[in-house]
């Protein structure tokens, strides 16, 4: 079966990725589980580094054959684009393809929180979106861009590793850098992007402490930036940005951290009970009580915030699993196994059917 054919098979069984390594078939991963294609052939060496070769141009290949990684996206006209990871591995190589759907689907048909259209209109401040690898974050920031996109006028500025949702101008004007072909780096391009007037700036991952740095400081300028990290909930977020400044800065980070800080969005993806999957969401917004804690450092009560400020739209991982189980989306058992607290979440839900058996008699 030839590369296309192949992604073709994982768009029309709908699989997020599909992995070729050699000694293996082909493996899905549908609904999060990795599924081997059994009908198809292992794959061999020749077989992999085929599929490499047609879909990288000879630049590609000299990069990789250097650094032994490479990330890119592959189109395919009419069927997807897909983000591609590829590494080294016992001498061959590895291919891992994430689809990336052509259509950009709007907040309200991914059951996103509706707080989504208030956060991606505010004029500035920064907006992290978090969560483990593969659990929807470039989804969920094509979304609210593409809710900007139809709502609003800005000039936006997106640099990405590498690009994945393609933006068309509709009232806002959109450029795409792509790490690697467009910028050799995510601080060098932020700073050449505070410089090419624009009124939002999208950081596909910050990683590193230049690109932190001066995503707090093209925020504090008046700027609406919007990045991702891989952390799980809020408390840790916040402390991840901290903790990667040097010790001596760290206090003066806090300040300015929380200055310019309007939400976190941490989100998990979790099976469906009919199929399918979920996110589960995590949303901290930056009130004077949340401000107040990352400027003393007390990170940890900042659950306690989130518990008592559902009004508010804020509310913690915990309280979205409640949700998911007593709405029948998720089973218990996946709902714990996301929750960074079992215990807590399970005697939550317990005081949730007692309370219901109360009201129903």
């Amino acid at each position: 079966m030839e590369l296309n054919e192949l992604l073709k098979l994982m768009v029309d069984k709908g699989a997020s990725d599909i992995h070729l390594r050699v000694p293996s078939p082909p493996v899905l991963r549908i609904d999060g589980q990795l599924i081997p294609q059994e009908d198809l052939p292992l794959l061999t060496p020749q077989d992999v580094k085929a599929a490499f070769d047609y879909i990288t141009t000879p630049e590609q290949r000299s990069t990789f054959s250097r650094e032994l990684e490479l990330d890119f996206a592959y189109s395919i006209p009419g069927l997807a684009r897909f983000r591609v990871s590829t590494l080294q591995q016992r001498g061959t190589i590895s291919l891992a393809f994430r689809l990336v759907p052509i259509e950009i689907l709007s907040i309200n048909d991914l059951g996103l929180p509706q707080i989504c259209k208030d956060l991606i209109l505010k004029p500035r401040g920064l907006m992290l979106v978090t969560g483990p690898t593969g659990s929807g974050k470039s989804t969920t920031m094509a979304a609210m861009i593409n809710h900007l996109n139809e709502n609003d006028a800005r000039n936006i500025i997106t640099i990405e590793d590498p690009i994945e949702y393609l933006h068309p101008n509709k009232k806002c004007i959109i450029a795409q850098r792509d790490l690697g072909d467009d910028t050799k780096s995510f601080d060098i391009a932020l700073i050449h992007a505070l410089r090419h007037d624009p009124d939002v700036i999208v950081v596909g991952e910050m990683r590193d402490l230049p690109t932190i740095s001066t995503a707090i400081r093209a925020a504090e300028t008046g700027h609406l930036v919007m990045g991702t990290l891989h952390t799980t909930d809020a408390s840790q977020t916040v402390d991840r940005i901290i903790d990667i400044f040097p010790v001596g800065h760290q206090q003066q980070i806090r300040l300015q951290f929380s200055q310019v800080l309007e939400a976190v969005l941490c989100q998990t993806l979790l099976p469906r009970v009919r199929g399918g999957r979920v996110a589960a969401f995590e949303i901290m917004l930056a009130n004077s009580a949340v401000r107040n804690l990352i400027r003393e450092g007390k990170t940890y009560e900042l659950p306690n915030v989130m518990r008592l400020s559902s009004k508010d739209g804020m509310q913690t991982l915990d309280q979205a699993l409640v949700d998911l189980v007593k709405g029948k989306m998720v089973t218990q058992e996946e709902a714990l196994m996301k929750s960074s607290n079992p215990d807590r979440l399970l005697k939550s839900l317990q005081f949730g059917y007692e309370l219901a058996g109360i009201r129903g008699n």
